[in-house]
């Protein structure tokens, strides 16, 4: 069966989509479990986030644990949580930022996004989603400077 007739017959989505769903129910009901919160009162995302990097092939891994790193020293504030199976960063449980592998929806570059719960909005017009292939000191710090924004 081809891919388009694939999608046709399951609703327009992509098995990659579907995936990405499914995985969504998951982390809800995971949520849902556990209350949301660890034994310290705090989100319990941390282990979750981890555990989908260490899953990602080279080189989305590398940039996604880069990443991590990155958003936790500019943010500290926001929550460690696994969002349709990508790693993301929250505020009250509402992401704020996210990283997307390239692997995940077979794309050629991963994705760092933000969603409109982030403070960026300038003027009529702003980027919410920045296509990364290598991550530079320059785009380290621009990330860095976007998360702070963002979460402020």
């Amino acid at each position: 069966m081809s891919a388009e007739k694939e999608t046709q017959e399951s609703g327009g989505f992509s098995a990659e989509e579907r995936a990405a769903m499914r995985e969504r129910a998951q982390e809800l009901k995971a949520e849902s479990r556990r209350g949301g919160r660890s034994k310290k009162g705090k989100p319990d995302g941390e282990q979750d986030v981890l555990a989908k990097i260490a899953e990602m092939p080279q080189p989305d891994r590398q940039l996604a644990l880069r990443i991590h790193e990155i958003v936790k020293a500019a943010a500290p504030d926001l929550t460690p949580k696994t969002w349709y199976g990508m790693p993301a960063y929250a505020r009250d449980n509402k992401v704020v930022c996210f990283f997307q592998g390239a692997e995940k929806f077979n794309a050629r570059y991963a994705t760092f996004g933000f969603n409109d719960t982030a403070n960026l909005d300038e003027g009529a017009m702003w980027p919410t989603s920045f296509a990364l292939k290598e991550l530079t000191p320059a785009v380290e710090e621009r990330i860095a400077a976007l998360v702070k924004k963002a979460a402020s």
